[in-house]
This record gives structure tokens, C-alpha cells and sequence, in this order.
């Protein structure tokens, strides 16, 4: 019924209850199946369809649920359902590629979290030639913001003077942590496109396209998280 923003200033302002009881502050964890949540005094449930989208995010869109400024959003290009649905992690707004969305919050949070190492797989075009030497920093792990990065897989699609495009697999998602990383090597990112996510491809879909995930695919990201059906 609400941004996770929005969710935060209704508990600020003093409209939520859990089981009767006034929430006070913020980052309580419930069960949504035994827990009772009322805002303003009516409860409110979740939807009992999950719904699984992938979309082809084009640049110069955030990706967010809500924009206070009224940029443009990722919720600009999916369909309008009669339930919330919301995007899966982080991809900058200049950046393009694979992004899912689902109203499976117990899914997207597994997706989320480093213990199941999501494999997330990018195309990377820098400015410059680089070097062996630079690869082999990414492929043993790195210091980004003062914590090592768990090592990447890359490989070399081709390397020119003027600029190189790499293929790179990771299995974490910080903010900008590719953009990062190469900044940290001197390179600048000139384009960054997400391929897949735990081997769902973005390949057929057309640039700000979208689709439904397939029974099978559904089924692999639970397997992937521990989720039993």
C-alpha cells in the first residue's frame, strides 16, 4: 500500500499497529502470515497472486518505486496491476539491462542477501586498454569503500586502446560497486549492461521491454534461495 519511504513515515507518524500494539520505531520485522497490520486503524494484507516480471531497463530511468522529484521510473515501463509490485535490487539510473520485479518480498529479499550469492552477469565498456594485471585485481576480490569485494569472474570480449569491453559476473550488489571498482583500477565506465540475473536472460528482449518469468525460471530463483514451493 506504500513505498518502503512512505511505509517509514506512516510508522513516524504514528498510524501503524502490529497486533494492536502502536509501532514506535522503525525496522520492526513481522510475519506476514500469523502478524495483524493495521494502518489508520484498517488491516491490510498482501495480495495472494505472486507476480515475476523481468524487464530490459533502458538508461535514464531510476529505479525506484517512488520519486519525490518526479524523475522518470523503472514503474514507468512495467504494466499496471491492482497490486503493488516492486523492483529487485539496484541498477543505476545510466546503466541498462535485467531488472526484476515481484510483490514476493520473502524472494526479493533472499535475491538480496550475500549468503546465496546471486549471480548477476554485465557487460563492461571502459575507457582505455585493460591490462592483465587489472583483471587480476577484479578476479581476487578488492577493496570498494573500505570492504574487499567477493572475488568476480571476467573475461575479455575484446581490448583496444581506445576502450575495452569485458564480460563479468559478481555476486554481490552494492551502490555502484562496478563503476567502483573500475574507478579504483583508472578506468572509466562508459556503458554498463546487465545480461542476467541467476541466469535469467535479458536475450530477446527488446530494449525497455518486459515479460513474465517462466513457471521453470520461478522455480530455479526459489531453488536458488531455499524457498520450498
Amino acid at each position: 500500500m506504500a513505498s518502503r519511504r512512505q511505509a517509514d513515515c506512516l510508522v513516524q507518524e504514528g498510524r501503524v499497529r502490529i497486533n494492536g500494539q502502536l509501532v514506535t520505531r522503525l525496522g520492526i520485522k513481522v510475519d506476514e502470515n500469523k502478524d495483524r497490520i493495521e494502518v489508520d486503524g484498517r488491516p491490510i494484507s498482501l495480495s495472494a497472486d505472486q507476480v515475476y516480471l523481468l524487464l530490459n531497463k533502458p538508461p535514464g530511468y531510476i529505479v525506484t518505486a517512488d520519486d519525490p522529484q518526479k524523475r522518470k521510473t523503472v514503474m514507468e515501463l512495467i504494466p499496471r496491476l491492482p497490486f503493488r509490485i516492486f523492483p529487485v535490487g539496484r541498477l543505476d539510473s545510466e546503466s541498462e539491462g535485467a531488472l526484476l520485479f515481484t510483490n514476493d518480498g520473502v524472494l526479493a529479499n533472499r535475491l538480496l542477501h550475500p549468503r546465496y550469492r546471486i549471480s548477476k552477469i554485465y557487460e563492461v565498456k571502459v575507457a582505455g586498454l585493460v591490462e592483465d594485471k587489472a583483471l587480476e585485481k577484479l578476479k581476487k576480490g578488492m577493496f570498494v569503500d573500505g570492504r574487499k569485494t567477493i572475488p568476480a569472474k571476467v573475461k575479455v570480449i575484446y581490448r583496444r586502446k581506445e576502450n575495452s569491453l569485458l564480460w563479468l559476473e559478481i555476486y554481490e550488489g552494492r551502490k555502484h560497486e562496478i563503476r567502483k571498482m573500475f574507478y579504483s583500477l583508472g578506468f572509466e565506465v562508459k556503458k554498463l549492461r546487465r545480461t542476467s540475473i541467476a541466469g535469467i536472460s535479458i536475450k530477446g528482449l527488446r530494449l525497455g521491454g518486459w515479460r513474465y518469468l517462466k513457471p521453470e525460471e520461478i522455480k530455479k530463483l526459489k531453488k536458488l534461495t531455499s524457498i520450498s514451493d
